[in-house]
């Protein structure tokens, strides 16, 4: 799709970046996630936990006619013993899915984490949400691990995707 502009993001994405999460989390683990806790996200929490994340990951955001459709952060810190880096999460709006921004979002992660001279990006997944794992690994990832998480108070599995930045430039 054409016309998509990633840039960084700025303390006035806040709210947009917050919209597309809820609407993210509340579409993509439907039947994953505890009904309960989506239906009860709190725009609020999210703003202020993404303000904070402000201060210490950075924020791209995908625009499409001068508006947010997408966004993703990061961490250039060690995430786990077999990775340097962390993509932290990527979201894009629900309609907006399936346009090729995802894919540029990773792939803009993938070059900033290159001139950094890191090795090896992971990110985390719900194991049982299986869109986003059939796209991490178009994308080039390859399943390490699993563990559990807790959610609302309840437990998931998680599953972690490793991308070798070193092969797939």
């Amino acid at each position: 799709m054409n016309g998509i502009k990633i840039r960084r993001a700025t303390i006035e994405d806040v709210f947009a970046i917050s919209t597309i999460k809820i609407e993210g989390w509340q579409t993509a683990y439907k039947n994953i996630i505890n009904e309960e806790y989506l239906k009860n996200m709190s725009i609020e929490k999210i703003i202020e936990k993404n303000k904070n994340n402000f201060e210490r990951y950075p924020f791209i955001v995908a625009e499409f006619n001068n508006e947010i459709v997408g966004f993703c952060s990061y961490s250039f810190e060690k995430a786990e013993e077999n990775s340097d880096c962390e993509l932290r999460g990527i979201y894009v709006k629900t309609n907006m899915k399936r346009c090729g921004i995802g894919r540029k979002l990773i792939n803009y992660v993938k070059r900033e984490f290159r001139k950094a001279n890191k090795q090896k990006m992971i990110l985390w997944c719900l194991k049982e949400n299986y869109p986003s794992r059939k796209f991490y690994e178009a994308m080039g990832g390859r399943e390490a691990q699993i563990k559990n998480t807790e959610i609302g108070g309840n437990e998931y599995e998680i599953i972690s995707y490793l991308f070798n930045l070193k092969k797939d430039i």
